[in-house]
C-alpha cells in the first residue's frame, strides 16, 4: 500500500529553522528560552518557529508551573519515515539493476 505524506510536515520542516528546532528536540524537551539560546534567536522568532510545528502536529508542549516545555511527537516522524521507505526501496531496485547492468557490461569486456 502506498503511504501518503501530509504537506504540512514538509510545510513546516522547509524552513531552516524550524529544521534545526527538530534536530533539537530530538535529545529531549526543552522550553522556548533555551531554545532561542541554543540557535541565538530571539524569543519571540522561537515561539513563532514553534508555534508552526505545534500546528503541524510535529510538536507537543507541556506546562510546568509558568514554563512550557516542548517535545518531539513521534508519530510524524514515523509517518514521514514509512513515505520515505517506498522511495528508498525504488532506488535500492534501481542501484540493484545499475550493478547487474555493469557486471554484464564488465564480463563483455573481458571477453
Amino acid at each position: 500500500m502506498r503511504q501518503t505524506m501530509d504537506t504540512a510536515t514538509f510545510s513546516a520542516l522547509s524552513e531552516p529553522n524550524r529544521l534545526r528546532i527538530v534536530e533539537l528536540l530530538a535529545s529531549g524537551p526543552l522550553t522556548v528560552g533555551d531554545i532561542a539560546d541554543r540557535l541565538q534567536l530571539r524569543q519571540p522568532q522561537a515561539s513563532k518557529h514553534l508555534r508552526v510545528l505545534l500546528e503541524a502536529g510535529l510538536v507537543e508542549v507541556h506546562a510546568d508551573a509558568n514554563r512550557r516545555h516542548y517535545g518531539l511527537r513521534v508519530d510524524p516522524l514515523r509517518r514521514l519515515d514509512a513515505w520515505l521507505e517506498n522511495y528508498r526501496r525504488i532506488w535500492s531496485e534501481r542501484y540493484d539493476n545499475l550493478d547487474v547492468y555493469l557486471k554484464k557490461l564488465q564480463e563483455k569486456q573481458n571477453e
